[in-house]
C-alpha cells in the first residue's frame, strides 16, 4: 500500500514538473498559423525563445498566462522593405513593434551600412527590441568604389564591388538591394546590376530593387528586373511596387501580368508593397538624375549656368506634370527640411504661397531648385491611384512591407505607413474594405516574407519556431496615423512577443531588447 502511494505521489510531482516547464501559455485565442489556413482555436505553450506545444493546454501550469479568447493570434509580422537608419538611437524600436512587427528586413533601395558586418556587432552589442537582418546595397559599395561618377565602371572597379558585395554576403547580409531611381544606381546599366547580383545569389541571396521608374517606363523597369532574375538566376523582389503619375493610372494590370509571365516561364518573381496611395522621397527625385551627378556641388554649377538651369527646370516641370509630382503642387507635401522646418507637413503649393508667388508648376520647379541648393528635402508625394494600390495588394506574391522609418513621437513630419502599415492592412483592407481575407493578409505578413528571405524559424506557427507572435483583435485593430497628424500609434494590438519575452504587454510597451541580430548564413 506505502508502494502504491509513492508511486502516485512520484506520479504526481512528475505531472507537476511536467506542466510547470511553460514560461508562457496564450489560451484559446484565434491562431492563425501563417500559412494561409482558416484559424482553430488554441492554446501555445512557449519556453525560453521558442514554441514547444500548439494544442489544449488547460491542465497545464504557466509563468505568465495571457487570456486570448476572442483575439487573433498570429505569427509576429515580418517588414521585408524597412529603413532601420535610427535604429542606434531607437534600438527599442517601438514604433515597428506596436505595429506587431517582430522582424524587420533593413539596407533597402540600394543603401546599407558599411561595413556591414561591424554594424551588426555593433547592433549586437547595445541590444534591440526587434529582430533584424540586412541587405547588401548597390548603391553603398557603388558609392564606395565610384563616388556619384555617371559612367560605367572600369574592370577593376567592377571587381572591386565584386569582392564588397562578396563580403557583405559573407559577413550575413541576405542578398542585394538596389536602388536604380536613385545615385548612384541610376548611372548603372543592367550588365553592371547583373554582375553583381551573381555575386549575391551564388551565396544564396535574394535581390530587391526600387525599380529605375515607378511612372512612363514602369513597365520596362520590371522588365529590366525580370531579366535580372533570369540572368543571375536569383529570387527578384519588386520592392514597394506602384504605378505613379496621373498617366500610368491602371497600368498595374500590365506590370502584374509582367510578373506572371515571368513566373510561368519558371522565375521567381515576387512584389511588396506599403497600403497608401502616396510615396515618401527626397524632392531630388523630381530632377533629372544627371543634373546631380557629381553631388550637390556640382548640381549648384549647373543651376548656375542659364543653359543648363533651363533644361534642368524642364526635366522638373516633366516630372511635377507627369510623375510624383501628381500635376499638382498640392500633391508634394514636406515631411523632413533640416534647413526649414516650419515647413513641415505643408505643401509646394504652401509654399508658393508663403513666398508670395503664384502657384504655377514653373514656380514649383523653381522652389525645387531651391529645396535642393538649400540641402534637399522629405517629401510626400500623393501621386498615386487606390485602384492600383488594391489591384496590386490582391496579388498572391505580394508582401506587405512598411517602407517605413523607426520613429520616434515628435519628429518631424513623417508618411504614417511609419506608424501604421500593418495595422491598416488588417483594419482598412481586410476589414473594412475586404480586399483581403485576414488569413490571406497574415500569410503576406509572415510565413510568405520568411520564405522569401530564408528566414526558416520565423513567419509561422509551429512546434520549433520561434516565439515571435501577434496578438490583436481582428474587430478592433486599425491605423491612427494620417498624412495630417501622423504621429500617433495604432489600436487594437495588445500583445507582441519577441523571441518568448513580452516587448507590448497588454498594450503597454515593455522598453525590453529581446530582439536577434540576424545573418544569412
Amino acid at each position: 500500500m506505502k508502494n502504491k502511494i509513492f508511486l502516485l505521489f512520484l506520479i504526481i510531482i512528475s505531472a507537476c514538473n511536467q506542466h510547470s516547464q511553460y514560461d508562457i501559455i496564450i489560451s484559446q485565442g484565434n491562431v492563425y498559423d501563417g500559412s494561409g489556413n482558416s484559424p482553430s482555436i488554441l492554446d501555445i505553450g512557449i519556453i525560453g525563445s521558442n514554441i514547444v506545444e500548439i494544442g489544449n493546454l488547460n491542465n497545464a501550469y504557466a509563468k505568465r498566462v495571457i487570456d486570448a479568447k476572442q483575439l487573433s493570434v498570429s505569427p509576429g509580422f515580418i517588414d521585408v522593405h524597412a529603413h532601420l537608419d535610427p535604429i542606434m538611437k531607437l534600438s527599442y524600436c517601438e514604433s515597428h513593434l506596436r505595429q506587431g512587427v517582430t522582424t524587420s528586413i533593413g539596407g533597402p533601395d540600394g543603401s546599407s551600412p558599411w561595413t556591414l558586418g561591424k554594424y551588426l556587432d555593433s547592433l549586437a552589442q547595445i541590444g534591440i527590441g526587434m529582430n533584424v537582418g540586412y541587405l547588401i546595397g548597390h548603391n553603398t559599395v557603388r558609392k564606395n568604389i565610384m563616388a556619384l561618377e555617371n559612367r560605367a565602371p572600369t574592370p577593376e572597379e567592377l571587381s572591386k564591388m565584386k569582392s564588397q558585395i562578396s563580403q557583405g554576403m559573407k559577413e550575413g547580409a541576405f542578398g542585394i538591394s538596389t536602388g536604380l531611381k536613385y545615385l548612384p544606381g541610376n548611372f548603372s546599366k543592367i550588365d553592371e546590376v547583373i554582375s553583381l547580383s551573381k555575386v549575391a545569389s551564388d551565396q544564396g541571396g535574394v535581390y530587391t530593387s526600387h525599380l529605375r521608374d515607378e511612372g512612363l517606363e514602369v513597365l520596362s523597369s520590371v522588365r529590366e528586373a525580370i531579366e535580372i532574375s533570369k540572368k543571375a538566376e536569383m529570387p527578384v523582389v519588386l520592392t514597394h511596387h506602384k504605378v505613379i503619375g496621373k498617366p500610368m493610372w491602371g497600368e498595374s494590370a500590365k506590370t502584374l501580368a509582367l510578373v506572371d509571365s515571368a513566373r510561368a516561364s519558371g522565375l521567381d518573381i515576387l512584389i511588396d508593397q506599403y497600403p497608401y496611395n502616396a510615396s515618401y522621397t527626397g524632392i531630388s527625385v523630381l530632377i533629372p538624375t544627371w543634373a546631380r551627378a557629381g553631388g550637390n556641388k556640382e548640381f549648384a554649377k549647373r543651376v548656375s549656368n542659364p543653359i543648363l538651369k533651363d533644361s534642368i527646370k524642364k526635366g522638373i516641370i516633366f516630372n511635377i506634370l507627369n510623375d510624383r509630382g501628381g500635376n499638382d503642387l498640392s500633391r508634394v507635401q514636406f515631411a523632413k527640411v533640416n534647413w526649414m522646418p516650419e515647413l513641415e507637413g505643408k505643401t509646394l503649393k504652401d509654399w508658393s504661397e508663403i513666398k508670395g508667388l503664384e502657384s504655377t508648376i514653373e514656380n514649383g520647379a523653381e522652389l525645387v531648385i531651391e529645396a535642393q541648393l538649400n540641402g534637399g528635402a522629405s517629401c510626400v508625394f500623393f501621386a498615386m491611384d487606390e485602384k492600383d494600390v488594391e489591384n496590386i495588394m490582391k496579388h498572391p506574391k505580394t508582401m506587405i512591407a512598411s517602407d517605413g522609418r523607426l520613429v520616434k513621437p515628435g519628429q518631424g513630419h513623417p508618411h504614417p505607413r511609419w506608424y501604421g502599415t500593418f495595422p491598416r492592412v488588417l483594419g482598412h483592407y481586410v476589414r473594412e474594405k475586404k480586399i483581403l481575407s485576414l488569413s490571406e493578409a497574415i500569410y503576406k505578413m509572415t510565413l510568405l516574407p520568411a520564405k522569401t528571405m530564408g528566414l526558416k524559424n520565423r513567419g509561422e506557427i509551429k512546434v520549433g519556431m520561434k516565439a515571435d507572435l501577434a496578438i490583436f483583435d481582428a474587430d478592433k485593430i486599425i491605423d491612427k496615423s494620417t498624412f495630417n497628424s501622423p504621429h500617433q500609434y495604432p489600436e487594437g494590438i495588445y500583445f507582441v512577443i519577441v523571441n518568448g519575452q513580452i516587448a507590448i504587454d497588454n498594450n503597454q510597451f515593455m522598453n525590453i531588447k529581446s530582439g536577434e541580430v540576424l545573418r544569412y548564413n
